[in-house]
């Protein structure tokens, strides 16, 4: 147990981090954290303890667990970090919630929006709680949005967002790089809104405000998928009534098997392109941003994590804290709803 939740901001000792699940996805949280000032892992558990051994003996971590709820049950931690399957979600943010630990929790919180108001509603302000969805802060998407607030391009009236990678394809005889990593995600009856798209629909709303989804249309191209891998949503601005395009494929030949996005919002005033790496304005198409995409995957996980420390440390709110976060859910949900596509839900 910890101390009250308002107790961290006036603390100068280091802040004690657990981490629950020691899967591929973990290396890039374990660097995040070991990124930030003041703050100590002194715990992991994974089911898998040789795994979590593994992660504790390349980062330092002193204590290993096979259990979550021992972990927490021995270790005097004022966080957890949760990077467990979507269905152990709920079950361990209630366990943390339960010890009195705050709780950062990789995306989707739960399978469905009403899981998630269930989860909040027994959480409540017994802990804070935060939602592990990072693209917002990939440092070419915050760029974008600062152009935006700035009223580079003027008011936006007119977005599209193309997603393609080659994740979910591969050669003949070579394994898909995302079933590689994640093999589970060949059985998920939602694929591409759930586990994908889910990212740029968050991006969006940190970019434009509000969305509503207006239609949407996926299907499934490679047979050897349940779930979706290409589709169309189209969503409305709530603020200023633009339309915004959300074009996505993850089984897209010829593309790299990580995703790369290109980004067009037309303005009053310009036209602004985000292709890949490059930012610039369609008026002055001389002067790019460019960024390093690899250094930028690191980069959105070191800074959800930063942001989540200065949180709990000030008192201020998370930018993807719960009550924001299931608002994206429920753009994925309207997604699915207007595609009528997969009623089951991963995890289920």
């Amino acid at each position: 147990m910890t101390e009250p939740q308002d107790g961290l901001a006036h603390n100068a000792r280091p802040l004690r981090i657990g981490i629950a699940g020691a899967g591929a996805i973990s290396q890039f949280h374990l660097i995040g954290w070991q990124a930030q000032p003041g703050v100590q892992v002194t715990a992991i558990a994974d089911p898998d303890r040789a795994r979590a051994e593994a992660q504790a003996a390349r980062f330092g971590i002193s204590a290993v667990y096979a259990d979550t709820a021992e972990m927490l049950a021995r270790e005097a931690l004022d966080a957890v970090d949760i990077i467990a399957p979507v269905g152990l979600h709920a079950p361990l943010v209630r366990l943390a919630a339960d010890a009195g630990v705050h709780v950062m929790c990789q995306k989707p919180m739960t399978p469905t929006v009403a899981e998630a108001e269930a989860l909040i509603a027994d959480v409540g302000d017994r802990v804070r709680f935060c939602i592990h969805e990072n693209y917002r802060f990939r440092p070419h998407y915050a760029e974008v949005r600062d152009w935006i607030a700035q009223g580079r391009i003027g008011t936006v009236q007119h977005v599209r967002l193309v997603m393609r990678s080659a994740s979910m394809v591969a050669p003949e005889g070579e394994t898909p790089f995302l079933l590689g990593r994640q093999p589970y995600l060949a059985e998920f009856p939602r694929l591409l809104i759930f586990e994908m798209l889910i990212h740029q629909m968050d991006a969006l709303r940190a970019m434009l405000g509000e969305l509503d989804v207006v239609s949407a249309e996926v299907s499934r191209t490679n047979p050897a998928l349940k779930g979706e891998d290409a589709g169309v949503i189209v969503m409305r601005q709530r603020a200023g009534g633009a339309t915004v395009v959300l074009d996505g494929n993850i089984s897209a030949m010829g593309y790299p098997p990580l995703p790369t996005d290109r980004l067009e919002v037309i303005g009053s005033k310009d036209t602004l392109i985000l292709d890949r790496d490059e930012i610039y304005l369609v008026s002055d198409p001389a002067q790019r941003s460019k960024h390093d995409l690899t250094a930028n995957y690191q980069a959105c996980f070191s800074g959800l994590i930063g942001s989540f420390v200065t949180g709990l440390r000030a008192g201020t709110a998370f930018p993807t804290d719960r009550l924001d976060n299931v608002e994206t859910l429920r753009l994925m949900e309207s997604a699915y709803r207007a595609s009528g596509w997969a009623a089951a839900a991963p995890g289920h």
